[in-house]
């Protein structure tokens, strides 16, 4: 992982005029623990985000209702796309007026942004280049398949597409720097978007076919040696079955099949994409990831878009592409957990660029509790209809409140994330002195409860001395035991609703009797996202 340090960020103007400034700071990555931070302003930030559509960043009429959405959801940052076939309509002549529109505008609603450059490739397929670059096959050519059909990928064995997408992404990038350096509105940077091949899992024009055959590169095959007793295990089953053979060509290697073949091709999506990156990064060096579309359950290498950042290929994906600070999913699976436990990596910051965003907002509890997640970003943000009586602008606001207890306890063992539904209706847990057992609200009787399928409720637990905890999420009862040796019983001292002004904490009601089921437990209704503070005492 390459980490950019030693910088912080200005304080947010309000919409300053767009200038040229030199850069006095920029954003940059911590680690806290096992976790990373992004730090802005002197200050570790998360991002509570959300992810415009793909045709969503147009020109300012359409895009002037979409901005009060966002802050009535409680937004503080948005991902907008920037699309390579309005940057560069014609070859050599940048048009930046939409970037600055989405800045300008961003500014005056106090958000910050990343931005996402929809370049070489968008969900597989090359549809974001300019028209110039499609049209012209033969200077710029598409990936084929093995029986020699073009498909609409530009193959990333070609110098010409790579110079191109870096010449355009560092034209980008210097714009950014001369109207934003000052504001810094623009935290961060996705480059290129859920990278990958289809419909067969590598490329076939000439030159794959002479890369594939010939060994595979020293550079890879180095980090693999020097790294390899920190290799993901999803990685190590694939090489362990050729007993770890150190030379040879890629099959020789990693053995025949779609799983070497996605190697390959991670591996030189990767140093493209890493190129791409270097260009900008010259010219402006903010933090840049790339995110992954995920693997549907027993889709095979090609059925999916194969080789990108996925967790059997993050390994290929450092060695390949330094200057990626980081990796991310696109999780629009149920199994939530799962993918947020794969991408939770040392020395990966872990962030959530895109999100189904039907699913709870309780996951961004969980996320940021139980694997430090420096940011949540639900997809398609500007289409939520009353976004201010959505549960996703309730749970932003409290997040929002504790945003400085959070941030204070990652990577320090005193957070702990729950997500419960149909499929894990409790969790169990070690906190201070306590044992606690947190059930999904539909296991209490007196719960209100919706006809259908068990909903997703979850939250975050924050120790704050061994006997005092922080609670905060949606549908969940809980309930506690005691570490102490036999015959000794947790009580429940108080529980006390409340918020956080400024980042201090502010009590509101005393809950007891109805409220804790006469001291029995402390519960989180499902209809709402709230904060409870629980001292604990022993008796026996």
């Amino acid at each position: 992982m390459k980490f950019i340090s030693g910088f912080s960020i200005l304080a947010l103007l309000m919409s300053p005029p767009l200038m040229s400034q030199s850069p006095k700071a920029l954003p940059f990555l911590r680690t806290q623990g096992e976790a990373m931070q992004l730090i802005v302003d002197h200050k570790p930030v998360l991002l509570l985000s959300g992810e415009w559509g793909n045709s969503s960043a147009a020109d300012g009429v359409y895009m002037r209702p979409i901005w009060p959405k966002l802050k009535d959801l409680h937004l503080n940052s948005a991902l907008v796309p920037v699309y390579w076939e309005l940057v560069e309509p014609t070859e050599g002549h940048f048009d930046f007026t939409l970037v600055d529109s989405l800045v300008h505008s961003a500014r005056r609603y106090d958000l910050k942004l990343v931005l996402l450059w929809f370049g070489s490739w968008k969900n597989s397929m090359s549809c974001y280049v300019p028209l110039w670059v499609k049209a012209d096959q033969r200077r710029f050519p598409r990936s084929r398949t093995r029986s020699g059909e073009a498909v609409e990928i530009l193959t990333p064995f070609s110098d010409a597409n790579l110079q191109a997408d870096a010449r355009a992404f560092a034209a980008l990038m210097r714009h950014i720097k001369k109207i934003d350096a000052r504001a810094q509105t623009v935290l961060m940077v996705q480059v290129e978007n859920e990278i990958g091949m289809i419909p067969e899992a590598r490329d076939h024009v000439p030159e794959a076919e002479t890369a594939y055959a010939a060994p595979v590169p020293a550079e890879l095959m180095s980090y693999l040696q020097k790294n390899k007793a920190t290799l993901r295990p999803e990685f190590v089953q694939m090489w362990e079955k050729t007993g770890y053979k150190a030379k040879g060509n890629w099959e020789e290697v990693f053995g025949a099949g779609v799983h070497t073949e996605e190697l390959f091709m991670a591996w030189h999506f990767a140093r493209y994409t890493n190129a791409v990156t270097q260009a900008g990064k010259a010219e402006y060096a903010l933090p840049m990831f790339v995110n992954a579309a995920l693997i549907r359950p027993g889709y095979r290498p090609g059925q999916y878009p194969s080789a990108g950042p996925l967790p059997h290929l993050m390994d290929v994906w450092r060695a390949g592409a330094p200057q990626i600070d980081f990796l991310t999913p696109d999780i629009y699976f149920r199994n939530f957990a799962e993918w947020c436990q794969k991408y939770d990596h040392p020395g990966n910051a872990f962030f959530i660029p895109e999100v189904d965003s039907r699913q709870s907002p309780a996951n961004a509890f969980y996320a940021m509790a139980q694997h430090d997640a420096m940011g949540y970003s639900p997809f398609a943000i500007e289409s939520l209809e009353n976004p201010g009586k959505r549960l996703l602008a309730q749970a932003y606001e409290v997040l929002h409140q504790m945003t400085p207890v959070i941030l204070a306890n990652q990577g320090s063992g005193n957070l702990v994330g729950v997500l419960l539904d149909s499929a894990a209706q409790q969790s169990r847990f070690e906190l201070g002195d306590y044992i606690f057992t947190v059930k999904h609200e539909y296991s209490w009787p007196y719960a209100q409860k919706k006809e259908g399928e068990v909903p997703r409720h979850g939250g975050m637990f924050i120790k704050l001395a061994e006997d005092e905890f922080y609670m905060a999420g949606t549908g969940l009862v809980v309930t506690f035991a005691a570490r102490q040796g036999a015959g000794a019983r947790a009580g429940i001292g108080s529980v006390d609703e409340g918020k956080f002004v400024e980042g201090t904490w502010r009590p509101g009601r005393r809950l007891n009797g109805d409220q804790t089921h006469q001291g029995r437990h402390a519960h989180l209704p499902g209809h709402e996202f709230g904060i409870l503070r629980v001292k604990l005492y022993t008796y026996r």
